[in-house]
């Protein structure tokens, strides 16, 4: 996924302990007996809301500095700014966890809920936690730090005879277009190739911080890291791990179909000795620089269909958009459905394009500095179709943030991360032709019809469903690797191997033994948690649906958009407000009704779709074992 979210959130006693009725009252004894007791419980909820106000303050103030530093270091990446951002991040980290191993002397049982929420809050939710011990947090911060430059700063030397950069370094922009436009599989190995030169440097960096952050996990309590993770979830993490497995399971046929189809197509343009008709896919010839959505190859894998009747990057370029523009009508979605319009320090603060002479993490992105207005994105945004959907999903982060900004500062979150990735997202499912007519991007006799269904659905199949395997794949790999299952001699044999059982995907040659290639994704050195978007793009479809039937929509899903519906958005705002304040299933059942996960929306969606790869696949070796 092109986009995260980076907030500065980093991570009255009870009314009436007991009630009893007159046929309950002990006798005077026993009550002599029980009142220390009653006392002492008293005793520990007075003081441990008194220091679950003093963590939210002191977090509060200490959050906002941080931000600031590592929103000037990701915009401006100098030895300076690296210094500052891995200060802060020291500094934050031990905060965090200085007040997450106080906390542990309160027996949560006992806790009035918010209390009880707030320190579970505090003990599960640092990303990466360093030992208490002295030395712990610098270290560990320092190595975060030259992990997310060395990404950010990354260039390899391109000697291709297929354009003019002989020679010169080309960083991952210049690079990711390459393997979007080339259809030429020795360029595209050599430029897939080469952005993988960036990251074996990361490798025993990121072992050592791996190896430290679970040496603070486990200060904390959790027996590895990848189980602190899983605790964010309102449930044990088996079950949140079983949960995983559930919903995989009811959308790995679409991908199977998906896979399939594409691979016939590929060999078709490419030929046996590049992409045979059977087994896996070559990595490098999916249209993106990790494999993880497919719409770039659309040219390729277009159905025998009518088909759609305009081409967005074109119409955008036409129409005189530029990234500012994109932006504006990315925002003018979300006024539509009733928010206010975002802050003027907005304009003046997002980084918005690539600045000219710095050096800086292009990786889109959502900012919350304040925890109240100062709301930013950071992209590089192009003038293309993938950052027009790009900047409604970071739009849709910002729109998030503010709904919850009255909250608490440990409930300023989403109801768990995936609901944080799929509200942009969500909105984005109504980029329909409707909408493009309704602001003008295409015409009435633009507008495609039922005939195009199946190349509608096609497009947005090989982003959505392309990228469920990856990105369980991801934290997978991950999560191996935090418990000790996978050690750092096994890395990147663990990564291809997970990526050729999820994806049925396999690199353009074989890969060299000092080969770190989960270093080449950002959300690795940068370490985001990836779970939540493959939760995100389950939840979007179940919002969709259910917005659609809010708005008494009555055709096809696809064909839904709630673009000026503000009923909708004000039942929607209800949803966001929530922030992390109750338990996700109750947050969920705010919007749809239902407090459960599900993707059955996603198989309805695209049931149009399946049935014309199921009719395309007929007589297809499918599958890859």
């Amino acid at each position: 996924m092109k986009s995260t979210t980076l907030s500065a959130s980093v991570v009255a006693l009870c009314a009436a302990l007991a009630s009893c009725t007159a046929d309950q009252t002990p006798a005077f004894e026993e009550t002599l007996v029980e009142t220390p007791d009653v006392d002492e419980t008293a005793a520990e909820i007075a003081e441990a809301t008194a220091f679950v106000d003093r963590a939210e303050a002191e977090l509060a103030a200490l959050s906002k500095v941080t931000a600031l530093a590592y929103w000037a270091n990701q915009t401006n990446i100098t030895d300076e700014t690296d210094a500052a951002a891995s200060e802060a991040g020291a500094k934050m980290t031990k905060l965090s966890v200085s007040l997450a191993n106080e906390s542990k002397k309160y027996d949560v049982d006992i806790m009035p809920y918010d209390v009880a929420r707030k320190i579970r809050i505090l003990r599960s939710g640092i990303t990466i936690p360093a030992p208490s011990r002295a030395g712990a947090a610098e270290e560990l911060s320092a190595l975060m730090t030259d992990l997310n430059s060395t990404y950010g700063k990354g260039k390899f030397e391109y000697k291709g005879e297929m354009i003019n950069l002989k020679g010169e370094m080309i960083n991952l922009d210049e690079a990711s277009t390459i393997i979007e436009t080339s259809r030429n599989p020795d360029e595209l190995k050599a430029v897939w190739e080469g952005w993988r030169t960036v990251s074996p440097p990361m490798k025993d960096k990121y072992a050592k911080m791996v190896a430290l952050a679970n040496e603070g996990a486990q200060e904390l309590g959790y027996p590895t890291l990848d189980k602190m993770w899983l605790s964010n979830y309102d449930m044990p993490p088996e079950e949140m791990e079983a949960e995983v497995q559930r919903l995989w399971s009811q959308v790995e046929p679409l991908y199977e179909d998906l896979h399939c189809y594409a691979r016939t197509k590929l060999n078709a343009t490419y030929g046996d000795e590049v992409q045979p008709k059977t087994g896996p896919i070559r990595a490098d010839l999916l249209g993106n620089m990790w494999a993880q959505q497919w719409s770039s190859i659309y040219d390729i894998v277009k159905p025998d269909t009518a088909p759609v009747s305009y081409d967005l990057t074109t119409r955008l370029n036409e129409r005189g958009y530029t990234p500012v523009k994109m932006v504006e009508t990315g925002e003018g979605f979300f006024t539509s459905l009733g928010f206010e319009p975002l802050p003027e320090t907005f304009w003046e603060r997002s980084m918005i394009t690539r600045p000219e002479g710095k050096e800086v993490v292009c990786h889109a992105s959502a900012w919350d500095l304040d925890d109240e207005e100062d709301v930013r994105i950071k992209m590089c945004t192009e003038i293309n179709s993938e950052d027009f959907y790009t900047v409604h999903h970071e739009l849709g982060h910002n729109f998030y943030q503010r709904a919850y900004k009255d909250q608490p500062y440990l409930y300023k979150n989403g109801a768990h991360d995936g609901f944080h990735e799929a509200i942009g997202d969500f909105v984005a499912l109504s980029i329909t032709p409707e909408y493009l007519e309704q602001i003008g991007l295409i015409s009435e006799d633009e507008k495609p019809g039922p005939d195009a269904d199946t190349a509608l659905l096609m497009q947005t199949a090989l982003d959505k469903i392309a990228f469920l395997p990856f990105a369980l794949t991801v934290d997978s790999w991950r999560w191996d690797v935090l418990n000790g299952t996978t050690p750092p001699e096994d890395y990147n044999q663990a990564w291809w191997d997970l990526r050729l059982k999820n994806q049925g995907i396999v690199p353009p040659a074989p890969r060299p033994a000092d080969a770190f290639d989960p270093g080449a994704k950002y959300h690795i050195p940068g370490n985001t948690p990836y779970l939540r978007y493959f939760l995100s793009f389950v939840m979007q479809f179940q919002f969709h649906k259910a917005a659609c039937e809010q708005a008494g929509w009555e055709g096809p899903l696809h064909r839904c958009s709630i673009y000026g519906n503000e009923e909708v958005g004000e039942r929607f705002n209800e949803m966001l407000e929530a922030g992390m304040s109750r338990p996700w299933p109750e947050t969920l059942e705010k919007f749809t009704g239902t407090r459960e996960m599900d993707a059955s929306a996603m198989v309805e969606y695209f049931a149009p779709l399946t049935e014309y790869l199921k009719e395309q696949n007929e007589g297809q070796s499918c599958g890859w074992d």
